[in-house]
């Protein structure tokens, strides 16, 4: 790794109408290095990343690239210093094809009057080959994967020169395949000198690809160094200013049964699916992509009903046809994207905390505005959500924060069963450790809690059963003495099993 160095910040602040997002930050940036910037959502990651892109001009702080210190950067000022910035949404045109997404912004940077397009795919095809990425140059962006739109944008800024690549949370989307192609890309454009800032607040994809890491909170320089000086107690300690006790999620025994499935089939997603849920269990369900772990929970919600098999819950025998037969019988969902299908972004917290239970407030045909107010209020507190009331939009939240939200909304309804696919997905460490002390208590009091996820550390962590899908069927039921090396085996199908419990 080259220890030059190609950008440096000192002492960057920046605020908006009274809030400092930025207080004063230290970053350096070698040349050759893989450099993971991490902190909690609000910490000041995205504005910071503006401020090395030309968007924000720092109020104070300097500004070195190459060496060289910059002033009232603008973006394309940015861009044209080798800095190439791949946001969430990647800023791709769905109805331009590869080719064009790709070349199209250098014919523009060069001003050219006529489009050669035998050049455009030219063009792309060397920027694919140099990443190893198959796709067809004349497809149209919104055919693809987001791994391959991702792929796309990584192409554009390579073709542009690009010295400093900066990736904001890379990986959200992306299956576990996906983020080990994406990580071989990274490492192959480090090998030909190329900066990687990577945006990202979990430690296990830290470790696997980050040279040197830079954390932030509130806003706040608070370390930086090599990656072998960070192990999870000082990461997290670093990121939430607190220590996060690591001790596995362990409930004392019961006897009361929350919640039996038994032989629950659903042609073409899953069959023959039996798991029981006692008072104090949180059971994990996991599997890859295609394996009928999210369908259970969509079996169990009525989203896609089953075909056969038994749900007791609670001791009492019940049919679930539909969404409308599973809220009849208390039961919560929290869906796997919850931008999309857990919450109305534009409405404010209070709509959404009630959006699920608005028939309590229906009183002599008319809105009990104030018992609507009281009850997010309450939630508010109860979930430790960081608003000031409960008028702001959602959209103006946390990751962590707008996740609790919709957890409130199903909390309102008081469910028996609670069913909760990939709950803590783009959580910042902190806001994980809340949500999932919040479940434990749940499941603590009787209600029967179900994390369907990927992420083996969260599923080893805190669910205290676990029952692992392979292609439709049920592959094995542990309890969390399972490590996560012998829990991944068991998802790809080794032999490997040592900790499995019956």
């Amino acid at each position: 790794m080259s220890e030059e160095v190609f950008l440096k910040l000192e002492g960057v602040k920046k605020s908006f109408g009274g809030v400092h997002a930025l207080r004063g930050v230290d970053l350096e940036i070698r040349k050759g290095e893989i450099h993971c910037l991490a902190g909690e959502n609000g910490c000041g990651k995205s504005t910071l990343i503006k401020a090395i892109s030309g968007v924000h001009n720092p109020d104070e702080g300097s500004i070195w690239i190459d060496g060289e210190k910059v002033e009232n950067m603008k973006p394309m000022d940015a861009i044209n210093r080798g800095i190439q910035v791949i946001y969430q949404d990647f800023a791709v045109f769905p109805n331009l094809t590869v080719a064009e997404n790709i070349a199209l912004n250098g014919e523009l940077k060069n001003k050219t009057k006529f489009v050669n397009w035998k050049q455009i795919h030219e063009v792309a095809e060397k920027a694919m080959a140099q990443v190893g990425a198959d796709i067809d140059p004349d497809v149209k962006l919104e055919r693809l994967s987001v791994a391959n739109k991702q792929m796309v944008a990584i192409c554009r800024a390579i073709i542009n020169d690009a010295k400093l690549l900066i990736l904001d949370e890379p990986t959200t989307a992306l299956t576990a395949r996906e983020v080990d192609k994406l990580w071989d890309i990274i490492r192959s454009l480090k090998a030909k000198g190329i900066a990687i800032m990577i945006v990202n607040h979990k430690l296990d994809e830290i470790y696997r690809i980050a040279d040197r890491l830079t954390i932030l909170r509130n806003g706040t320089y608070i370390s930086s160094g090599d990656i072998s000086e960070y192990d999870q107690e000082r990461f997290t300690r670093d990121m939430t200013g607190k220590d996060i006790t690591e001790e596995k999620y362990m409930p004392e025994p019961g006897s009361e049964e929350v919640l039996r499935v038994e032989h629950l089939s659903r042609k073409g997603a899953f069959e023959n699916v039996s798991f029981s849920l006692h008072k104090g269990d949180v059971l994990g369900i996991t599997g890859l992509l295609g394996s009928g772990r999210g369908e259970i929970g969509e079996a169990l919600f009525g989203l896609s009903p089953a075909d056969s098999g038994k749900i007791v819950l609670n001791g009492k025998e019940i049919s679930i046809k539909s969404v409308s037969d599973a809220m009849a019988n208390e039961i919560g969902y929290v869906p796997e994207d919850r931008l999309t299908q857990g919450l109305f972004m534009q409405r404010s917290i209070q709509d959404n905390t009630i959006a699920a239970s608005i028939r309590q407030y229906m009183k002599h045909g008319r809105l009990d505005k104030k018992g609507m107010e009281d009850t997010t209020n309450y939630w508010i507190k109860e979930l430790g959500i960081k608003a000031p009331s409960p008028k702001p939009a959602v959209r103006t939240l946390s990751g962590g924060n707008a996740q609790k939200v919709v957890i409130a909304k199903w909390l309102n309804t008081h469910p028996k069963l609670f069913i909760l696919d990939g709950p803590t997905v783009g959580v910042d460490v902190g806001a994980k450790a809340e949500i999932h002390s919040i479940l434990h208590d749940l499941a603590k009091k009787g209600i029967g809690i179900i994390i369907i996820s990927d992420d083996l550390p969260e599923l080893v962590q805190n669910c205290n059963k676990i029952l692992v899908m392979k292609e439709g069927k049920v592959s094995g039921m542990m309890d969390n003495s399972i490590d996560e090396r012998t829990l991944g085996n068991m998802l790809v199908g080794s032999s490997d099993r040592g900790g499995e419990k019956a």
